[in-house]
């Protein structure tokens, strides 16, 4: 893993794009339902217990969360959206906010999905993906909780999701990731790392 996520920490909360740090020149923002492991994500790829506080109550983050990986460079989590217990009106603000920081924000080189892989990828997930590829942004659409489906069973669901998805390739990768099981995170790492412009060290001695 590269030693850049493990230095991960929180800085703030940001209602709006407004109030989003003026010095991060590299972001990518993570997206999904609320109940997909998106919490669970961000803690597995920077090896943290905690980083991201997981919730009980799928739908309270209702901010942009930032996660400082260095001078240049950030993580954003995104609220969680299509969840019922969050009041409509909160939802349709919350839209609104979502599409002004997306559309506006210079900084946000790409996005992250988390998608239950028990799930298909649902009406909010699609328009999620066409609006951020609609402004050249970078989808990878991670399928989460892939241990609880067998192997052959989350291969399937992996092949069906890049067939249904096929047309907007190379803009949009699709991959398995278990937090559980420590699964994907190598792919995911190294699509972050040509996102967020970080360097590739040599391992190869002299």
């Amino acid at each position: 893993m590269n030693p850049l996520y493990h230095r991960a920490e929180y800085l703030l909360n940001a209602p709006n794009l407004k109030t989003t740090p003026e010095w991060v020149e590299y972001e990518v923002a993570f997206a999904g339902r609320s109940n997909a492991g998106k919490s669970s994500a961000i803690n597995t790829l920077t090896n943290q217990k905690s980083l991201a506080r997981t919730s009980k109550t799928p739908g309270r983050t209702q901010h942009l969360v930032y996660f400082k990986l260095d001078e240049k460079r950030c993580l954003v989590d995104l609220p969680g959206y299509g969840y019922a217990k969050v009041p409509h009106t909160v939802q349709l603000k919350w839209q609104k906010e979502l599409e002004r920081y997306m559309q506006n924000r210079k900084a946000l080189k790409g996005l992250v999905l988390l998608v239950d892989i028990r799930r298909s990828l649902g009406e909010f997930d699609l328009q999620m993906i066409d609006y951020a590829t609609h402004l050249n942004l970078h989808v990878y659409v991670a399928l989460t909780k892939a241990d609880k489906l067998n192997k052959n069973g989350a291969m399937n669901t992996l092949f069906a999701a890049q067939k249904q998805l096929k047309d907007l390739t190379p803009n949009v990768q699709v991959g398995l990731f278990s937090s559980l099981k420590k699964k994907g995170i190598t792919p995911l790492h190294n699509w972050l790392d040509s996102l967020l412009s970080v360097q590739k060290t040599d391992k190869k001695k002299p």
